[in-house]
């Protein structure tokens, strides 16, 4: 059986993401694909622009076998905490063969050399490393400048270019996350055709969001979204949006003032990836703040990112805290596989997972709060809290109670 893996948000799935599906699964002949997918928080430190339920439901309509949460410890982290848990989660389901991923490169060797060649860290690029950071230096430019000092690394030509695009850098990680874990998955990438991720560009997740956010007209909207999405992907999306708005940053204002004002006078940093410094300038800052967005461009500085400063944020909103990063660590990261739908077709998938994960499927909550370990559990209720957050602020003023994880079905098509 030859399975393909594919770690994404669909935030939402575009016309983009349908080429993805569709050529990895050319290039790998896979009988099923199975898709490790952000849930209600993405990586920049955001709320997706629908629940992870209709998400999923766009993805098993558009080619998807089955689609597993990622926890929202990884799913809202860091490159190469994000590309770790994800990696875990696929590595330990036992079938997963191939690792498919989109790149603006679209070489797989060029990639898997500098995988390679970062994976070493020698002591001489290490050191360099943690002193240009101290120097103030942002992560991603601190490690340029290291690997530039560090001459007994066998870099790929062009790999400066190559760490500058964030899809390449992210497959890199998927790569180094695969060499980490011996893992016997085959790397694969599709080169990325049109908009990158910060391109605003027809065709692209963010030119989509940014179309609805803005408050186009019904017909001008729907005119948008069905040229960039498959229609199923489409139809979904719209579906969602009669009933409740798109959600964005901002609509989680309130709820992050109050977090921050609460607990002002003791700081922030036990929240994972919070330095010392920022905790200062967030208390410092504070009586300036009148959004979320806003509040994320006041904070910003050289060396430290906007969408940094968004994950720091959302992991104090959200309660994740750098314990709870260790914790994960220690579990290898993915103790358990949250199913958030699936296939019928793929059964044959799911019996063979069964066969051969190493950890358990959870398809239920109560009973996976029942027969998890408590560690594991604590991973798995920062999920619950998170989508509780998530629905809670959505469909606040709407006259309509909140969906509960709890009661809220697995997607079957």
């Amino acid at each position: 059986m030859t399975v393909n893996g594919i770690i994404a948000e669909y935030n939402p799935f575009h016309n983009g993401h349908l080429y993805q599906l569709e050529e990895s699964r050319r290039l790998t002949n896979a009988d099923y694909t199975v898709v490790i997918m952000s849930g209600d928080f993405v990586q920049r430190g955001a709320p997706a622009l629908i629940c992870k339920h209709a998400r999923a439901k766009m993805a098993l309509g558009c080619g998807a076998d089955l689609v597993i949460e990622l926890p929202v410890l990884y799913a809202a982290a860091s490159a190469e905490y994000f590309a770790a848990g994800a990696v875990a989660l696929l590595d330990k389901l036992g079938v997963v063969t191939h690792l498919c991923f989109g790149s603006e490169c679209g070489n797989d060797a060029l990639l898997w050399q500098l995988a390679r060649a970062l994976s070493e860290e020698p002591e001489e690029y290490r050191t360099a490393l943690k002193q240009f950071l101290k120097e103030g230096a942002a992560y991603p430019c601190a490690r340029s400048r290291a690997l530039d000092a560090v001459r007994s690394l066998e870099l790929p030509e062009g790999w400066r270019e190559i760490l500058a695009s964030p899809n390449n850098l992210l497959g890199m990680e998927y790569i180094r996350a695969l060499l980490k874990r011996n893992s016997s998955i085959t790397p694969v990438t599709v080169k990325r055709l049109g908009a990158g991720y910060h391109e605003t560009m027809h065709g692209s997740a963010l030119a989509i969001r940014q179309t609805l956010r803005q408050g186009a007209d019904r017909e001008n909207a729907k005119k948008a979204v069905y040229s960039d999405m498959p229609p199923k992907a489409a139809s979904i999306l719209l579906g969602q949006l009669k009933e409740r708005p798109p959600m964005h940053g901002d609509a989680l204002s309130s709820i992050l003032y109050f977090k921050l004002f609460r607990e002002s006078e003791y700081g922030y940093e036990k929240y994972l990836d919070l330095s010392s410094d920022l905790s200062d300038r967030i208390q410092k800052m504070l009586g300036s703040f009148t959004g979320y967005e806003a509040f994320c461009q006041l904070l910003k500085t050289r060396n430290m990112t906007y969408s940094r400063i968004s994950r720091c944020l959302l992991h104090i909103l959200l309660d994740i805290e750098k314990e709870h990063m260790e914790l994960g660590r220690s579990l290898d990261y993915a103790p358990y596989a949250r199913v958030l739908g699936f296939r019928k077709e793929a059964l044959p998938l799911l019996t063979a997972i069964k066969r051969h994960s190493s950890i358990p499927l959870v398809t239920k909550l109560l009973r996976g709060q029942k027969c998890l370990p408590k560690d594991a559990c604590r991973l798995l209720n920062l999920d619950i809290r998170a989508s509780g957050i998530y629905n809670g602020v959505l469909w606040s003023g709407s006259g309509r109670p909140a969906p509960s994880e709890f009661s809220t079905p697995l997607v079957l098509l």
